[in-house]
């Protein structure tokens, strides 16, 4: 049946062919570009080619677009957030939050006020049905490109309109359709990282909202090996940037002590205190909305593009949660999202503690 359909926009292959898709199965389709960030120092952020790129997708496609400014959202329920995790010594996912706060709130909420049935994205990722009728989060056919690891924290209300329709494609089928078709941007690269940061170097961004707060870096031992410019600058496992020479294996961040100011590194990549066994996870989020069974195997990731671990789960007092893991799992990092899966089902998670 005909539906009216609201697809967020971004210059990118992905939702253009989305898009594409949608309009050949019969839909009204209403194209959606949306910006999220905007300050003095714009130029870092591809949006103007990136909207140029949507108008010539839709002259193409024949749709109409609009524009919608979510800048003050995203700086509040964001970015906000985004320099509060980094003050306090952790790393936080951005995309996580931006597609439960932004793309699926906010523009939700916008295409629902243009009298939309159901809105689409050019996510990688499925939607289906659980044994109690609700709406299911499933990989893509593309493992390669599955996105459900930052789609965790979608609610019910949130999945049930929402339509993933390059579900079953490989990422090379989307390049080769979008050329057949004529889409202006068939070759254009994937964009990575977030809009805020653009192209350039990751701290140099950070120095503008954090200050510089040098202190020591150390063995776990106690062993001074060099100085940081800033707890926040770093992230556990990163090997890049600690401007450590000498003999013997790479270093690479195990820990920070956020009382003493101290980053604690070590030599070697399998060094045992990148090694975790077990971790715990706040703030959780169902899929379902209902805890998963703990008495049952689960697999986990724990970063993106990571391989799933088998593991169990213990709820704890205070909300929290317990992810026991077969196998060691390398450089579990506070911040980050641990995201359960039952087979093909993204169940939800939380973030790392």
């Amino acid at each position: 049946m005909k539906k009216r359909v609201v697809v967020g926009l971004s210059g990118g292959v992905d939702s253009s062919v989305a898009a594409y898709l949608l309009k050949q199965q019969g839909h009204d389709v209403l194209g959606v570009f949306m910006k999220n960030w905007e300050d003095e120092d714009d130029e870092h952020c591809p949006a103007k080619q990136d909207f140029f790129d949507v108008l010539a997708v839709a002259e193409v496609l024949g749709i109409e677009v609009e524009a919608v400014n979510f800048a003050a959202e995203y700086r509040e329920r964001v970015f906000g957030y985004f320099l509060a995790e980094y003050s306090a010594g952790r790393t936080p996912n951005p995309d996580v939050l931006c597609n439960a706060e932004i793309k699926f709130k906010a523009f939700l909420d916008d295409a629902m006020k243009r009298g939309a049935d159901f809105i689409a994205t050019g996510h990688y990722a499925g939607k289906g049905q659980d044994a109690a009728g609700h709406a299911a989060l499933l990989r893509a056919a593309d493992l390669n490109k599955d996105q459900s690891y930052f789609l965790y924290r979608l609610n019910q209300a949130q999945l049930s309109p929402t339509l993933f329709p390059l579900a079953q494609l490989q990422k090379p089928e989307v390049r080769q359709l979008a050329e057949k078709i004529g889409l202006p941007n068939f070759a254009k690269k994937d964009s990575t990282g977030i809009c805020f940061i653009g192209e350039r170097p990751f701290r140099e961004f950070l120095e503008r909202y954090l200050p510089k707060q040098p202190g020591p870096m150390r063995t776990p031992e106690g062993k001074l090996i060099g100085e940081h410019q800033g707890l926040s600058y770093y992230t556990i496992g990163q090997r890049q940037g600690l401007m450590i020479g000498g003999p013997g294996e790479p270093w690479f961040v195990a820990g920070k002590d956020m009382a003493s100011n101290t980053l604690i590194v070590v030599q070697g990549h399998d060094h045992p205190l990148l090694q975790s066994l077990t971790l715990t996870a706040g703030q959780l989020s169902w899929i379902a909305e209902a805890a998963p069974d703990p008495g049952k195997p689960y697999s986990a990731k724990t970063r993106y593009r990571q391989q799933d671990a088998p593991c169990r789960i213990a709820y704890q007092e205070g909300g929290s949660m317990r992810v026991d893991f077969d196998t060691p799992q390398w450089a579990v990092t506070p911040g980050q999202s641990v995201v359960l899966y039952d087979g093909e089902a993204c169940l939800g998670g939380g973030i790392i503690l």
